[in-house]
């Protein structure tokens, strides 16, 4: 019975640490993982907006030099144009060269913008990876506390077994006694037989001897 009721006492608390186990997996360094492998995510997407930002800058770039390009062309035309008298093409040159200034002054103003930007784009998202850094240094020395715990569980509960006489160890240790002592009363118990035995020979010997002397 005895056995019994341990070996029901074992798997109880085998199911209660295993619900326990499961309960932590909501505990401070799993909801720190989590927030993590976010964080993760965000600063990944971050990256990837920061590149089709740069990308942007290089199609602006790309727009102002052809602006300028055939600003300066228009330039040139309408020098030629004014000086041949063709009044139609001095127009026309003069309408582009405010066209394409217009649009020079516009992307460089919009570069000067986007320069901005993406500067700040960039600190940011590098203070994030500083940040991601720093959650998983965090994240190692949580860790390292928590196995520390539950190593520490784990022989606590083997001491508090072996001090309280409950432990597998304490059980085997007390069969083994019990049954040095069943063998050792067995072996008492057959000695005690044989002497009684030898006994019981010994005095019918002396009997007949007797019963011997009697008849003659």
């Amino acid at each position: 019975m005895n056995t019994l009721f341990n070996r029901i006492k074992y798997s109880v608390q085998a199911d209660l640490h295993e619900l326990l186990d499961k309960k932590e997996e909501k505990n401070p360094v799993s909801l720190l993982n989590e927030y993590l492998r976010q964080a993760e995510k965000q600063t990944e997407a971050t990256g990837k907006l920061l590149d089709r930002q740069a990308k942007l800058k290089e199609e602006l770039e790309k727009e102002r030099k052809e602006a300028a390009v055939m600003l300066e062309k228009r330039k040139s035309q309408l020098e030629i144009a004014e000086k041949a008298g063709v009044e139609d093409l001095v127009a026309f040159a003069r309408d582009e060269i405010r066209a394409y200034g217009n649009r020079v002054d516009e992307l460089d103003r919009t570069l000067a913008e986007t320069d901005a930007e993406l500067i700040g784009l960039e600190r940011k998202y590098e203070e994030m990876k500083h940040k991601i850094k720093d959650m998983k240094v965090r994240q190692l020395q949580l860790m390292g506390k928590e196995n520390v715990t539950r190593a520490h569980r784990k022989m606590d509960q083997v001491i508090q077994d072996e001090s309280s006489g409950m432990a597998p160890y304490t059980e085997m240790k007390a069969y083994v006694e019990q049954l040095g002592d069943k063998v050792e009363k067995e072996h008492s118990h057959d000695t005690m037989e044989r002497r009684l035995d030898a006994l019981a020979i010994i005095e019918q010997a002396e009997n007949a001897g007797k019963a011997d002397k009697e008849t003659v």
